[in-house]
């Protein structure tokens, strides 16, 4: 099944089961000042998973456009996107884990058609500083479903990914952690503010044992290692305990919150390793091949970051974002600054948004009517950040190297004056010293929010 099939059919299978699909929230959310863009699909739904009523009922679905900015860094690898579609159901004090995992399983194996063997998962193991239980339900029901299969189901506690990397999960197709398996918006247990939810989870994984483990991530391969053998693809959260000031309580309603990536779920059916391949990258990747008489094998890394940050671009424009020097737009600025980056190895010359926004407008304007109708407007908006960066960028690159050539190492004074003078985002500035081999001092990071602290400090006082 190609991504579009997988997305109608869960949400057909979720009609079924008497889910009211409801409308994406937009990447930017109005009234949740705590983030920059939507980042999960429980984000929208958060008065209503602490209690309050939603208009649809109590069992929700949807799919959701989220864009991590923290993984920016991170795309290139075969998994890594910034923007992805998160397939979401919500039990909202209505059913709980007897129904949740058994539906999962058979959106996975009955209607996408994944191979069960290659289907691993996780538990939470528990937290006996704050008295919350070992997830032992979920595991049994996973036990169940895989044993109906014929297909081994063994247990073993491994609580870390440091633990998992030195041990392995031996073979064993239910692995219980600590914090890796329990989920709020702001990590384990200790983390939580107060008054936000939260509660174990479980997640499944697909194995790819055509991938070679890579060794640099622990000696062994186990779910949560990022080895490259296992996939993550959903995760299941019971939200059950909400952050007090003395520990945790009981939430009024327990609830659930289903996410599944689309991309990886749509990568494991046609038994791929590589998310790019998927119907709703690949075409952009095909473009990049056209245009530039670059393989794909030949140039993955930048074809990957290219296809990525122009994909996510798209998805902030459409939603009113508009690249600037703050905020949303910053990221905005910073995600197509990098893929005119990359587009520099392609040999892009001539920029990446006539080529690549009609792509995306294809893939996506049936399901996401408004990519379609705003498509001139969003080749606009890239294409004028394309202009506008276009000297700086190669200037600045430029200058990097040239730095590099003639000191013993890049300062923060340097970094601050390719910044201030120049418009040279310091990311940039540091990566391609990095790419470079070029040495950066060892306090320029710490000299250049000196020096932007400063300049600061004069604006406020002039103004």
């Amino acid at each position: 099944m190609d991504a579009r099939a997988i997305r109608q059919a869960y949400l057909d299978l979720l009609r079924e089961h008497q889910h009211v699909v409801i409308e994406r929230a937009p990447l930017v959310l109005r009234d949740d000042p705590t983030t920059l863009f939507t980042g999960s699909g429980m984000q929208p739904l958060l008065p209503f998973l602490l209690g309050a009523e939603h208009p649809a009922g109590a069992r929700l679905a949807d799919v959701q456009p989220c864009l991590r900015a923290q993984d920016m860094d991170e795309v290139g690898d075969n998994r890594h996107t910034t923007f992805f579609e998160m397939l979401g159901n919500w039990s909202l004090g209505d059913y709980s884990k007897a129904e949740q995992i058994p539906m999962v399983w058979h959106f996975l194996v009955d209607v996408v058609g994944l191979d069960p063997e290659r289907i691993f998962v996780t538990a939470f193991i528990g937290d006996a500083e704050h008295g919350i239980p070992r997830d032992e339900e979920s595991a049994d029901i996973w036990e169940r479903l895989f044993r109906e299969k014929g297909i081994s189901h063994e247990r073993v506690d491994l609580d870390t990914e440091e633990h998992g990397n030195e041990v392995g999960n031996q073979g064993a197709r239910i692995a219980f952690y600590g914090h890796k398996n329990w989920w709020s918006r702001f990590g384990g247990p200790n983390d939580m503010p107060v008054g936000d939810p939260g509660g174990p989870d479980s997640e499944i994984f697909y194995f790819f044992p055509q991938v070679e483990h890579d060794t640099a991530f622990g000696r062994y391969p186990h779910q949560n290692s990022d080895g490259g053998q296992f996939m993550e693809i959903g995760n299941s959260v019971f939200m059950t305990f909400r952050r007090t000031d003395d520990g945790f309580a009981d939430l009024p309603k327990h609830n659930v919150d289903f996410g599944g990536g689309l991309e990886r779920i749509a990568a494991s059916s046609i038994d791929s390793p590589d998310v790019y391949r998927v119907s709703t990258l690949w075409p952009m990747v095909e473009r990049l091949q056209k245009v530039t008489g670059r393989t794909y094998e030949d140039a993955t890394t930048a074809m990957r970051v290219v296809v990525d940050h122009l994909r996510g671009s798209v998805f902030l424009a459409a939603d009113g974002v508009k690249p600037s020097n703050s905020k949303q737009g910053y990221v905005m600025r910073r995600l197509l600054r990098r893929a005119m980056r990359f587009g520099l190895d392609l040999e892009l010359t001539a920029g990446v948004a006539a080529d690549l926004v009609p792509v995306v407008a294809s893939m996506y304007g049936d399901d996401y009517p408004e990519i379609a109708a705003k498509e001139a407007e969003i080749v606009a908006i890239i294409a004028k950040e394309e202009k506008l960066f276009a000297r700086t960028l190669r200037k600045g690159l430029s200058m990097v190297r040239r730095l590099g050539r003639t000191q013993p190492a890049i300062t923060g004074a340097n970094l601050f004056e390719l910044h201030d003078t120049f418009g040279m985002p310091i990311e940039l500035s540091v990566e391609e010293a990095h790419r470079h081999g070029i040495a950066l001092e060892d306090t320029w990071q710490a000299d250049f929010d000196a020096l932007m602290d400063a300049q600061k400090a004069r604006s406020r006082a002039a103004g």
